[in-house]
C-alpha cells in the first residue's frame, strides 16, 4: 500500500527554510538572546528583596494582602533554597513569551472576530496548535535557532498562543448585539466601535486568555529545559537524570508557586476590570 510521504516533505520543506532563510535566523537568535540578557542583567543587578517587593506590591494591588503575603513567603522560600537564578530566568523567558504571544494573537483574535471568513481559516489552525503534542515543538524550534533561550521562546509562543486568539474572539463575538446597534445608531467608526466598546466589554474575557496563556507559557519553559533552556526546568530534568527525588521536588515546588503567583495575579486583574466597567 502507498504511503504518504508526509515527514519527508515536511524535511524537505525545513531544509528548503534553513537553505534561504538561515542566516534570518541567525539575526533573529542572536536579537532575541540579546533581550534576553539584557533583562537578565538587569533584574539580577536589583537585590533580591527589591524583586520581593515589587510582586507584593503587585499582589495587594491585585487581590489584597492575603496574596501579598503569600507571594513574599513563596518568594523569600525559592531565594532560601538557592533557586533564585533559575527563578528569574524561567520569569524572564515566560515574560519574553507571553508578551510575544499577546502582540501576536490579540490582533489575531479581533481580526477573527470581525471576519467570519477568517475565523474559518484560523479555527482549524488553532485546533492543531492545541492538540500538537507539546514535545514536537521542540524539533522545529531546534533545528531553526539551535540550542538555548531562542529555542525555548519559539516554542513557547507557538505553543501558548492559541488561548488568547481563542478568547479575544470570543469576548468580541459575545459583546451584546443592542451595544453595538447603539454605537452604530451614533456614527461610531469601526475603530471607535473596537476600542470603545467592544474591547471594553470583552476585556474580562481577553484577560482568561491572557491568564491561560501565561499558564500554558511556564508549562512549556519548563518542558523547554531539554532543548537547552535554562531556569527550574533545567533544574527539573537534572533531577530526572540523576533520580533525586529532592532537588526535583524543591525545583518543581518553585515553578509552583511562580504559577500561582501569576495565575493570581492575573485574575486579580481581570476581576478589577470586570469591576471597572460594571461601574
Amino acid at each position: 500500500m502507498y504511503r504518504l510521504p508526509l515527514g519527508q516533505w515536511v524535511n524537505q520543506g525545513v531544509d528548503w527554510l534553513l537553505d534561504h532563510f538561515g542566516s534570518a535566523f541567525d539575526a533573529f537568535t542572536a536579537y532575541v538572546t540579546d533581550i534576553a540578557d539584557s533583562l537578565r542583567d538587569g533584574l539580577g543587578f536589583l537585590p533580591w528583596y527589591v524583586i520581593i517587593l515589587v510582586f507584593v506590591l503587585l499582589a495587594w494591588r491585585a487581590k489584597g494582602w492575603r496574596l501579598a503575603v503569600g507571594s513574599g513567603l513563596g518568594l523569600f522560600l525559592i531565594y532560601n533554597l538557592a533557586l533564585w537564578s533559575a527563578f528569574l530566568d524561567t520569569l524572564i523567558l515566560v515574560l519574553i513569551a507571553s508578551t510575544v504571544s499577546l502582540i501576536i494573537g490579540i490582533p489575531l483574535g479581533i481580526l477573527a472576530a470581525r471576519s467570519e471568513r477568517f475565523h474559518r481559516v484560523l479555527a482549524p489552525v488553532l485546533d492543531f496548535m492545541q492538540t500538537m503534542p507539546s514535545f514536537v515543538y521542540l524539533i522545529p524550534a531546534l533545528m531553526f535557532f539551535n540550542l538555548g533561550t531562542v529555542s525555548a521562546v519559539f516554542a513557547t509562543v507557538i505553543f501558548s498562543m492559541p488561548p488568547v486568539i481563542r478568547l479575544t474572539d470570543l469576548g468580541i463575538r459575545q459583546v451584546p448585539t443592542d451595544l453595538v446597534e447603539v454605537g452604530e445608531a451614533f456614527g461610531s467608526s469601526s475603530s471607535q466601535m473596537l476600542f470603545k466598546i467592544q474591547l471594553p466589554l470583552a476585556l474580562p474575557t481577553i484577560m482568561a486568555g491572557i491568564n491561560q496563556t501565561m499558564m500554558l507559557s511556564l508549562s512549556m519553559v519548563v518542558i523547554s529545559a531539554m532543548i537547552g533552556a535554562q531556569g527550574l526546568g533545567a533544574g527539573v530534568l537534572a533531577g530526572i537524570a540523576q533520580m533525586d527525588i529532592g532537588k526535583g521536588f524543591e525545583y518543581g515546588l518553585a515553578v509552583v508557586i511562580l504559577a500561582m503567583i501569576l495565575d493570581r495575579l492575573s485574575q486579580g486583574v481581570a476581576s478589577n476590570s470586570r469591576a471597572a466597567i460594571k461601574k
